[in-house]
């Protein structure tokens, strides 16, 4: 698979999953109605897990241009090809929140509280305060990039292997799910700035009946606190290696 289709493909599966699981916490009249943050936090992780999976092979699965970011400045990567990667991310996360919506247009259509649909493809915090809502962004995506550039291989020694090292996706599902369940209270941990800029695109031009504005106030920080979040792990990263 082509590595710009793989992260295509891996963050729009990223998003169906993962705005998904709002939809059907949050919408009325759906199976899941009112099932509660743990469902969303849980949820999200299981969808990094299946984005992850599904482009790891091919594309080293980034689905995230804090990854991305993280990747140029390491040098394992031209600044062509990062630019082209966030732009399939971007367009991934537009589809897969595209899709989400069309799966539950019913439910868009009985749901009157525009708050909620605008749930299903954002981040909105809980109390508007950039100066702090940056600052949550940062430090949920500092966590993230951290742990990912410290995870690990197997240790082999003389043809023998010890230890587990870190195993594939499954990591990275497990620190995505604890952001979620204690960092992200505060602005709904997006972490990625694919993951809210383009679906939030998608909710501007959608034809959804009663929906809040694009909130250009708040939505800068979902994507520049990231990316601040992911320099600043890596040059710590850096400095201690």
């Amino acid at each position: 698979m082509n590595v710009l289709i793989a992260e295509f493909i891996g963050t729009a599966i990223l998003i169906l999953l993962g705005g998904g699981v709002v939809a059907n916490v949050v919408l009325k009249d759906t199976k899941g109605n009112n099932s509660g943050w743990i469902v969303i936090s849980t949820a999200w992780a299981l969808a990094v897990f299946a984005g992850v999976t599904i482009a790891g092979p091919h594309s080293g699965a980034h689905l995230n241009p804090a990854v991305t970011l993280a990747n140029l400045l390491l040098n394992k990567m031209t600044i062509s090809l990062g630019l082209q990667y966030i732009l399939m991310q971007v367009l991934g996360a537009m589809f897969g929140s595209f899709i989400v919506w069309l799966m539950y247009k019913d439910h868009f259509t009985e749901t009157d509280d525009a708050g909620a649909k605008e749930a299903v493809f954002c981040t909105r915090p809980a109390i508007f305060n950039p100066k702090i809502n940056i600052i949550s962004e940062i430090v949920g995506t500092f966590v993230l990039i951290f742990c990912i550039l410290n995870f690990t291989s197997p240790t082999t020694y003389q043809g023998q292997t010890f230890g587990l090292g870190s195993i594939g996706a499954i990591p990275v599902s497990f620190v995505v799910w604890g952001i979620g369940l204690s960092l992200g209270g505060t602005t709904g941990y997006a972490i990625n700035p694919a993951r809210d800029l383009g679906p939030r695109i998608t909710h501007a031009l959608l034809p959804i009946k009663n929906k809040k504005s694009f909130n250009i106030a708040y939505a800068w920080v979902p994507v520049i606190g990231p990316l601040i979040g992911s320099a600043l792990a890596t040059l710590i990263y850096v400095y201690i290696k």
